[in-house]
């Protein structure tokens, strides 16, 4: 594409271009991996590939680091794929049609991937460079950060040497990040039952959310589309009554959902569209500063489609379970203003024949309150009827008292920026935990680059950011000696 050519430092601006050009979403992470390994075999360097698609680069320190201490740095390969309506982008087969206007690069109706493709970048521009001074390096590529942190979390660590990490998956210039939450994904799953019914179809469709990460905004007030629509019905139905076919709503557990659809059947729509159009009205003024394109869509579908209607009961208990099910903030931390302690996010939404699935994100830098959490769920689900699956469960990342890379990412970026850092703690998952879960003694910072709007398709990468973190980097590396 070469849309990114021309930008400095060129080498990093190159392998970000051929990285979007690859497609790399969470579960489809085989091609981005082999690139990675192909790589690394082009430049005689030792690589590791698992079965699960992470891979390690290492390389030795150039001359005078030999016998410095190893370093890793670590980033995720795989990204997030969302898509504004309309766009014809094949995540599973196209590359991403990247834009570049005023030093801030996006991606054409899509997520961008700098979210983390901009890790792998940095890495492979290094290890690709034969005058950059640096300690021994272990370049740690995992997969599936974005569902889970399920490739760091079957990752076998045991030969990893480095105690000194690098984590390059933060979205804030400036900001070194230190601690963070534990998580899970937890899938509730209550059963429906189904029963003929005639009548009229029809669709109702929450739409024009903002969305965002279920982690650093949940705390902004943005509607989730999935919880509004199970508020919608709920009032719908009080006015017409219906049977539900299908509730669903989302593509990430890790994103708040922009849309959320019902399918449903009635016997007299007694005027279901003014209705609806009124509650739409009612929810862009509830949600006018955080949301403002909020509104409910209301067609007609028709017959034939989907499955069969729920039972009275089933609908009921769909319903109720919108209703009930906690969502959002839970609680806030007493020590650090600001950050949220504990939260859940009802990511994905998913009816099939005999079931409806609700996907959350659960996260709590307090491990009792993680899973006084999972216990709600539990609870309630059962109270359903139905069952709850965990995976893809994650320790929190503790902030260490004493952290000597820590002093001297500060010292370095004071010295660069003139200012200092903020240190901070965020209540998202970053895979630090899992790492120093597995490698005593760890000592890990996460920092980045200034990215917005992840995992939406208005993500974007301010270009001048990344070089200054690029220089920022290089200087860590060279002082680690």
């Amino acid at each position: 594409m070469n849309v990114l050519k021309g930008l400095e430092p060129a080498s990093v601006f190159r392998f970000f271009e051929e990285i979007c050009g690859i497609p790399h979403g969470s579960g489809d992470t085989k091609r981005i991996s082999d690139y990675c390994v192909q790589f690394a075999k082009e430049r005689g360097l030792e690589v590791r590939q698992d079965e699960y698609n992470n891979v390690i680069i290492l390389k030795q320190g150039t001359s005078g680091y030999e016998n410095a201490a190893p370093v890793m740095l670590q980033g995720h390969i795989d990204m997030v794929c969302e898509k504004e309506a309309g766009c014809d982008i094949d995540f599973a087969k196209d590359g991403l049609r990247l834009r570049l206007e005023n030093g801030i690069v996006t991606a054409d109706g899509t997520t961008l991937g700098g979210d983390d493709g901009i890790a792998a970048a940095y890495m492979l521009a290094i290890l690709d460079s034969d005058t950059i001074p640096h300690p021994p390096l272990e370049c740690v590529l995992t997969v599936d950060e974005e569902i889970g942190m399920l490739g760091a979390a079957a990752m076998d660590m045991s030969d990893l040497r480095s105690r000194i990490m690098l984590n390059i998956d933060s979205e804030d210039e400036g900001f070194l990040l230190v601690s963070c939450a534990g998580g899970m994904t937890a899938r509730c799953l209550v059963p429906v039952e189904r029963a003929s019914m005639s009548g009229t179809k029809a669709e109702i469709k929450v739409t024009g959310c903002m969305g965002g990460h279920s982690g650093t905004e949940i705390n902004k007030g943005r509607a989730n589309a999935s919880m509004v629509l199970g508020e919608v019905l709920e009032a719908f139905r009080k006015e017409v009554p219906f049977r539900l076919v299908s509730v669903n709503g989302g593509l990430k557990d890790n994103a708040i959902p922009r849309e959320a659809a019902a399918e449903l059947v009635f016997a007299d729509d007694a005027g279901a569209a003014g209705k609806i159009a009124a509650l739409s009205d009612d929810l862009q003024k509830r949600f006018a500063d955080t949301d403002p394109g909020i509104r409910i869509e209301y067609t007609a579908v028709p017959a034939g489609q989907s499955f069969g209607p729920m039972t009275e009961e089933s609908t009921e208990r769909v319903i109720r379970a919108l209703k009930s099910l906690p969502n959002g903030v839970q609680k806030m931390s007493a020590d650090i203003e600001g950050l949220v302690q504990t939260s859940l996010n009802l990511g994905i939404m998913k009816t099939e024949e005999s079931q409806v699935s609700f996907a959350f994100s659960v996260r709590s830098s307090v491990e009792e309150e993680k899973q006084a959490l999972r216990k709600e769920l539990e609870r309630v689900t059962a109270s359903l009827g139905g069952t709850v699956e965990v995976q893809g469960e994650y320790p929190a990342w503790e902030y260490r008292k004493e952290s000597p890379l820590r002093d001297l990412m500060v010292e370095v970026y004071t010295e660069q920026y003139g200012s200092a850092p903020v240190v901070q703690a965020i209540h998202a998952g970053v895979e630090c935990g899992l790492f120093s879960g597995q490698l005593p003694g760890l000592d890990c910072v996460s920092f980045g680059p200034d990215m917005k709007d992840i995992h939406t398709p208005k993500e974007s990468m301010d270009t001048e950011s990344v070089r200054r973190t690029w220089d920022y980097l290089l200087e860590i590396l060279r002082r680690l000696k």
